[in-house]
């Protein structure tokens, strides 16, 4: 076989080149400042981004896991102390279970529809109950799950009261019906990890809401609980803040999200045109953004073997459902017995390369790899 180009998953070296000139001069300006933290960079971005969103107010902490645990620990503590379950699904890489055991909260895991691999919104109503103190919908690999239809299914349900969070690590950008991921819920969280769609070049996040109440709660926790300094005022409070030059970095790719998110829909429908039934796709809805490239394919190990001889690198997202990771065994969750969608699914992942700083020889030679795979 003739040596191929190795493509990586990611390149993020690429991402640093297309932007150098206006990252090292922001970066320098912000050095300069002798600010970096808690400054002006930081709300710049802040605002910047909860415009992008369609929210008043965006927190910015110390990385995505930590916009989770603190988002949940502020519905949990406005709400009332005897609910403790969380629903959320066990595909999604285990960070929304984390937060929920990290406040003494019990995840309740429902399954996912297959083609999707976002949760089924029927199976998340049929749990909802008294007992939910919360519920943590993940956009997951930029797709949108319907929020709109789990609000009116709890209105019907009369559960009207129970928080929505939604999980838009993967999904900065996406939109479901012209309403953008992050601006559904009561609050949303999000990861800036390098690899996302929208990405820092360290690890930070944010969460945002249209909840004065919420904001206030979540603004409390995030430096300590202090009512004021020094002074604490909340129990459950840590120090998690993102600094001034990651803040510097994502306010000069904000501008271009747009832009690269359509570049990620364009690679991925390249692969699916290549593709066929051996080989399928998730489909995210029609605002989806393409974090990932991820289908469902039988003989994955096959495929996997089949891609790295032709240069294409592979990965996994994720390998093992929450509920069965060996270091969790012992902890409290629920539903583990109603995840046949989920557990279908988990040995036929696989994840391809899909970002806009791939070259078209590379999507090429991609697409030719998948074309020759459905031969087969």
């Amino acid at each position: 076989m003739t040596k191929t180009k190795a493509i990586p998953m990611n390149d993020l070296k690429r991402l640093y080149q297309r932007y150098q000139a206006e990252i090292e001069r922001e970066v320098a300006n912000t050095l300069r400042s002798g600010w970096w933290l808690n400054g002006a960079a930081g709300k710049k971005f802040a605002a910047n981004f909860a415009r992008f969103v369609g929210v008043s107010d965006c927190v910015l902490v110390a990385n995505g896991t930590d916009a989770l645990e603190l988002a949940l620990a502020a519905v949990a503590g406005l709400g009332e102390a005897r609910k403790r379950e969380v629903i959320t699904t066990a595909n999604a890489g285990g960070y929304t279970s984390c937060a929920c055991w990290h406040n003494d909260l019990i995840p309740h895991y429902v399954d996912i529809d297959p083609a999707s691999q976002l949760v089924s919104v029927q199976a998340l109503l049929r749990a909802a109950s008294a007992d939910t103190a919360a519920i943590v919908v993940t956009h997951l690999y930029g797709g949108v799950v319907d929020v709109r239809a789990i609000r009116s299914g709890l209105a019907e349900a009369g559960l009207s009261h129970i928080p929505i969070i939604e999980d838009c690590a993967q999904a900065h950008g996406a939109r479901i019906g012209g309403e953008v991921a992050g601006s559904l819920g009561d609050v949303a969280t999000f990861s800036f990890y390098p690899t996302k769609n929208l990405g820092a070049m360290g690890d930070s996040g944010a969460i945002l809401t249209s909840n004065e109440t919420l904001a206030r709660y979540v603004r409390q926790l995030q430096q300590y609980g202090w009512s004021s300094k020094y002074h604490v005022g909340l129990p459950g409070g840590r120090n998690s803040r993102m600094d001034e030059v990651q803040a510097a970095i994502l306010d000069i790719l904000l501008p271009d999200l747009e832009t690269r998110n359509a570049q990620r829909r364009a690679t991925l429908l390249r692969f699916k045109s290549a593709a066929g039934r051996r080989v399928k796709f998730i489909d995210g809805g029609d605002g989806a953004v393409a974090h990932l490239a991820v289908a469902l394919c039988d003989k994955r190990d096959a495929f996997r073997e089949f891609m790295k001889e032709r240069g294409v690198d592979t990965d996994i997202h994720y390998p093992v459902l929450d509920c069965d990771q060996v270091g969790w065994s012992n902890l409290p969750m629920k539903g583990i017995e109603y995840l046949a969608g989920s557990r279908a699914s988990v040995g036929r992942i696989c994840s391809i390369p899909c970002y806009p700083d791939m070259t078209s020889d590379e999507i090429e030679q991609v697409c030719g790899a998948l074309a020759i795979w459905e031969t087969m």
